[in-house]
């Protein structure tokens, strides 16, 4: 049941070959590390960014070409990398009819994300997005209704410093998880002294929990 008050969201990548084959396993390892990362109302849009700019190396590069994935956060921002070895094929954004088959790519990736570019080192092409992700802080909770009540619900039963977004580090993380679980255990006892069974209760509020994640 336990979820730590802070997440530790730490970049990675992943090689790959660029080939149609290989955008589908992209777009499952993006699920999948967004979903252990909670960022669960992005999934949908950086899957068809990675899409975008996996197939825009595959189209103008060419296939074959040994490219590279890395997503990190850029403080409440989550950023995609497409990394290739070609500095000539440059990205551009074509306004293209809505009737036209190819020439979207970018256009789709301009309108999904906040911000996007290229960057040329010597030997390779960084092609990369940033999309919003309604993160108040890079180690915090997207700020849905559950979250803010719980955080005005610590804030007026603990010191506020000790709160997930004020502090840094483990010791931060640590202490911010034993105020929600000292938080937790209290409702347990008021729960316990009006009668109600507490199994239960947790039950309630752990299928709960699973259904509003799946609703996301």
């Amino acid at each position: 049941m336990g979820q730590e008050a802070c997440v530790r969201r730490e970049p990675w990548t992943l090689a790959f070959t660029a080939e149609p084959k290989e955008v589908a396993g992209l777009r499952r390892a993006m699920r999948l590390h967004l979903g252990i990362w909670g960022l669960h109302e992005v999934v949908d849009q950086a899957q068809l960014c990675v899409s975008e700019l996996a197939s825009n190396v595959i189209t103008h590069v060419g296939t074959g070409t040994p490219a590279t994935l890395a997503v990190s956060m850029n403080g409440v921002r989550l950023r995609i990398e497409v990394r290739d070895p070609d500095t000539r094929a440059l990205p551009t954004l074509l306004h293209v009819n809505v009737d036209a088959e190819g020439g979207r790519g970018m256009a789709l990736v301009d309108a999904l994300a906040e911000r996007w570019g290229v960057e040329l080192g010597p030997d390779r092409k960084v092609t990369w997005c940033e999309l919003a992700t309604g993160l108040a802080s890079p180690s915090g909770h997207v700020e849905g209704p559950g979250v803010r009540r719980a955080q005005a619900l610590l804030e007026s039963c603990t010191d506020t410093r000790t709160l997930c977004g004020t502090g840094e580090g483990k010791v931060a993380r640590a202490m911010s998880q034993e105020s929600v679980i000292t938080v937790i255990t209290d409702f347990l006892h008021w729960l316990r002294a009006h009668g109600c069974d507490v199994d239960e209760a947790l039950d309630r509020a752990q299928s709960r929990y699973e259904a509003e994640l799946e609703r996301r």
